[in-house]
């Protein structure tokens, strides 16, 4: 016995015989378990290797031993499982959580909502340029441009079905308020004030019952988001302004309107919340008038104030059909030429000229009841004027009526003009019935969509403007042409402005207008950023796009492509968009060369300037990541680096900020941030001419540049910002410029280099040198070196390294190495930048603080609080005046930045 064991007990005698198996075989469950488990194996193992290998009786220590099947040999190897030690969790967090989605914006839920129109039949339509109109709805803060929109979407989608209305209702507001359609931001809903440009696409028909596509942008009425209707206004081919009957031209209005005429973009004008005047203030219908005839003035004064003697071109009036009357609150809106139409159809015996009537509804034309004819004096006694006889009273009259008769005396007075309630609507509250009675009477919106058919050009017509005024290439080639002409079969030309986060957050899409070509899901194309040129192609990427919608604010609707002259919604192409771009075709005709649509230029600069931090160091990562989505959103907002490793953000104002911040928090970054004090952005100047002529030498000791500074003459950085002379201009048209208006020199004005930091700042770089002295082939041969080292240093100043502003620098003399590779950049660049640095302290640096601007309404009893106020801030009180027609008082003022916060 003892030779069939081994001297470590394993068996190495003879195979037993099969009976001997059968007797030996494993009588547990579990063990015939993974025999069965191990027999296919064993039986592989043999027909592969041949080698007839017996059961092995070795001994298996305890932890080897396998008593209970693993979890993948017992769920199988498609479940992924996950063991937990006891202690680590609450009992409240689960080992496995649900995947969670949040979403951060307000959105449809469900299928589309109801509408009056066939989506097939408005996507044909889009092909049509001559039917489509792209405007940008402007503003004062809470003016009503969001319920104006409000009464649209209720006039053409079934209300019933639009989801997430039942949740607003009971605070305390009325039902327009409570919709508030294009206010999707989670913080929109709760400030009550819009905060992002919302774009809708309506498809409306006018008095003729003709059918208009309608591309409206709703922009933010507070002055701090004044970014986005920037944004907006760049893509639209008209601006509707909307003004508050009672307050009349703010400042978002008045910096909407500038912008608007300086552009060259045609304007229509809605005089809204008329209800005011009724029910608030209680003019009778003869004071009204002059109220509505002094908001008018206001507007076109404005204009003629900015650009004058040449203010008729957009100037706005009633009788011209370019002014409508609404009350958005109440659902209702009209333009003379509608109101004339009502007429018409009302009285179809008297076969009058409804287009000559509504010209005789405005202005010192009066009526005489006795003669029934219109003079332009009051001729009878009874002669009233003829918008008072024939619009305001009868509108005077059914709100009277409405509030003051008993349900069965109003059902009488209803019933004449044609106009049938339920019993039940005839009991309701006096606002709701109110409103009911005013949308039946006035009916929809078709006088406001003739306006703006008749008074804003269509796609076709306004391609010309936005080519002349934002691209940056030449017209005469072939890309340009199909622009103009608006040319769905041409290449594919998308012009980005604006940048909408997805409901998570976590991505984003783009929204632009196509001005050439059709944008279809697929198409691989060039993204060129704003930086792009032809001597630099950097700033491009090559992109496909995944989908293109109709955005409806708070929904959106994919459709195969979107031709010229429509705005589109694109997705999957905004990873290199940081705050506009050019999207161009892969290949244009002719391989010709892609050029970009100028950046957006702002009423302003960003200048509240606040310091973050992630609470978790660990967190920094995240929190860069949530910085270049916020710069992604807020067209505005600047981020950057200092020196000392501190994240700066740049905003407009405090209350941007704050909203920046939120979504920095929240939304973006998920995280919390350390926030420092806020500070205001300098900008530095000089007062005097350098005392002396300022030189640096190159490091090579080659080259010697020689610089003066001093101030720029009074106006050029006014005109400079506004666009009034580009240095992109020949050379001859912009030295005719300075030649004629402040009086340069034939040679000085051929010799203006530059304009910086960029092309819209004003500081001067002029080569004063005379070709007598500095060989001008070999200056030539350094100029951009000159230029990027002018750039360099007008954008970080010597004092406290803040942009430098209204200052010349003159090149006086120039040393330079005959040899190529002596006077390189690297050679020049920085030298030029030490050699302005020098010219620019030795000329009287000084800091220039910001201006904060504040417009102030309400009674007269508060007038001196904000005197107070103002004094406490470093403020002064500008101007103070009744606003005419009401009991409020209008203040202006200004502070200094850092005392304003």
């Amino acid at each position: 016995m003892d030779d069939l064991y081994d001297e470590f007990g394993n068996y190495i005698g003879e195979e037993p015989s099969d009976e001997v198996e059968n007797e030996q075989q494993p009588t547990n469950t579990y063990d015939q378990y993974l025999d069965q488990d191990d027999e296919p194996a064993a039986a592989a193992d043999d027909e592969l290797m041949e080698v007839d290998d017996g059961p092995s009786n070795a001994v298996v220590l305890h932890e080897d031993k396998q008593y209970y099947p693993s979890a993948s040999q017992l769920y199988g190897p498609d479940v992924e499982t996950l063991v937990q030690e006891e202690d680590t969790q609450t009992l409240q967090q689960p080992i496995v959580e649900p995947v969670k989605t949040e979403r951060f914006v307000v959105e449809e839920t469900g299928d589309l909502p109801r509408v009056s129109w066939e989506w097939s039949f408005l996507s044909d339509l889009m092909r049509f340029p001559e039917q489509v109109r792209n405007i940008a709805l402007v503003g004062h803060l809470h003016h009503g441009k969001t319920s104006f929109m409000d009464m649209l979407v209720s006039q053409t989608h079934d209300v019933s079905t639009l989801s997430g209305l039942e949740a607003q209702k009971g605070q305390g507001r009325n039902r327009e308020d409570q919709m508030r359609y294009t206010d999707t931001h989670i913080l929109e809903r709760e400030r009550g004030l819009s905060i992002k440009a919302a774009p809708m696409s309506l498809l409306m028909q006018g008095t003729s019952g003709k059918s208009q596509l309608l591309h409206i942008i709703d922009t933010p009425g507070h002055a701090n988001f004044a970014d986005e209707v920037a944004a907006s206004m760049r893509l639209v081919d008209g601006v509707v302004v909307v003004v508050d009957v009672v307050e009349g031209v703010q400042t978002t209005t008045e910096l909407a309107l500038k912008h608007a005429v300086l552009n060259n973009l045609p304007i229509v004008l809605v005089v809204n919340k008329m209800d005011r005047l009724i029910l608030e203030l209680k003019l009778p219908p003869a004071d009204a008038y002059f109220k509505l005839k002094h908001v008018v003035e206001e507007v076109n004064t404005f204009i003629e104030n900015t650009i004058p003697g040449r203010g008729e071109k957009f100037r706005v009036s009633p009788e011209k059909g370019n002014v409508a009357f609404a009350c958005s609150s109440m659902g209702w809106s009209f333009t003379l030429p509608s109101f004339a139409k009502m007429y018409a159809a009302n009285y179809p015996q008297a076969e009058f000229d409804a287009g000559a009537f509504a010209k005789r509804l405005w202005g010192d034309i009066y009526f005489n009841p006795g003669s029934r004819k219109f003079t332009r004096k009051a001729v009878e006694e009874r002669a009233k004027r003829s918008f008072v006889h024939f619009v305001l009273e009868p509108v005077y009259k059914l709100y009277s009526h409405t509030l003051s008769e008993s349900p069965e005396e109003l059902k009488k007075t209803l019933g004449e003009l044609g106009i049938s309630l339920k019993n039940s609507q005839l009991k309701a509250n006096a606002k709701d019935l109110l409103r009911m009675v005013c949308e039946q009477f006035f009916g929809t919106a078709a006088g406001f969509v003739d306006m703006l058919t008749q008074h804003i050009p269509s796609p076709q017509q306004g391609a010309k403007r936005m080519l002349d005024s934002f691209y940056s290439g030449p017209q005469d080639s072939k890309t340009a042409e199909t622009m103009l002409e608006c040319d769905a079969e041409g290449p594919l030309v998308v012009h980005i402005t604006k940048l909408f986060n997805t409901a998570d957050a976590q991505n984003f899409n783009v929204y632009g207008r196509v001005m050439s070509g059709t944008a279809r899901p697929g198409m691989k194309v060039r993204v060129l950023g704003e930086n792009y040129s032809l001597d630099d192609e950097e700033d491009m990427v090559t992109a496909v796009i995944e989908s293109t919608s109709i955005t409806e604010s708070r929904y959106s609707v994919p459709v195969s492509g979107v031709p010229a002259g429509n705005l589109v919604l694109l997705g999957g192409i905004s990873n290199s968009i940081v705050k506009s771009a050019t999207v161009v075709a892969e290949k244009l005709p002719e391989d010709e060369d892609a050029y970009i649509f100028n950046p957006v230029v702002h009423f302003f600069e960003s200048v509240f300037k606040l310091a973050i931090e992630p609470i978790n160091p660990s967190e920094l990562p995240k929190m860069l990541d949530g910085l270049r989505k916020i710069n992604k959103s807020y067209p505005l907002i600047t981020t950057k680096v200092e020196e000392s490793g501190e994240h700066v953000v740049l905003g407009t104002g405090e209350l941007y900020m704050d909203c920046v911040l939120h979504d920095l928090r929240k939304l973006y970054g998920q995280m919390e941030i350390k926030v420092s004090d806020p500070v205001t952005r300098f900008a530095e100047t000089c007062v005097d001419q350098s005392a002396i002529k300022c030189f640096a030498i190159t490091p090579n000791k080659k080259n010697k540049i020689t610089f003066v500074a001093e101030p720029l003459d009074d106006g050029i950085a006014a005109d400079i910002e506004t666009g009034k002379v580009l240095i992109s201009d020949p050379v001859r048209k912009v030295g005719k410029f300075f030649e004629e208006k402040y009086g340069y020199d034939l040679l000085a004005s051929r010799n203006i280099w530059a304009f910086g930091p960029s092309d819209s700042d004003p500081n001067l770089l002029q080569n004063d040198t005379l070709p007598g002295d500095v060989d001008p082939k070999l200056l030539r041969s350094v100029r951009e070196s000159f230029k990027q080292g002018f750039s360099w240093a007008t954008r970080e100043g010597p004092l406290c390294e803040e942009p430098i502003r209204n200052v010349k620098f003159r090149i006086t003399d120039v040393s330079l190495a005959d040899e190529a590779i002596s006077r390189g950049g690297g050679q020049v660049i920085p030298t030029v930048r030490r050699a302005c640095y020098s010219a620019f302290l030795m000329g009287g640096p000084r800091l220039l603080e910001p201006v904060y601007g504040c417009s102030m309404l309400g009674p007269a009893t508060a007038v001196s609080a904000l005197y107070t106020v103002l004094a406490r801030r470093r403020g002064h009180v500008l101007s103070d005046a009744p606003v005419p027609g009401t009991p409020l008082y209008s203040v202006k003022g200004a502070g200094d930045g850092l005392a304003c916060f």
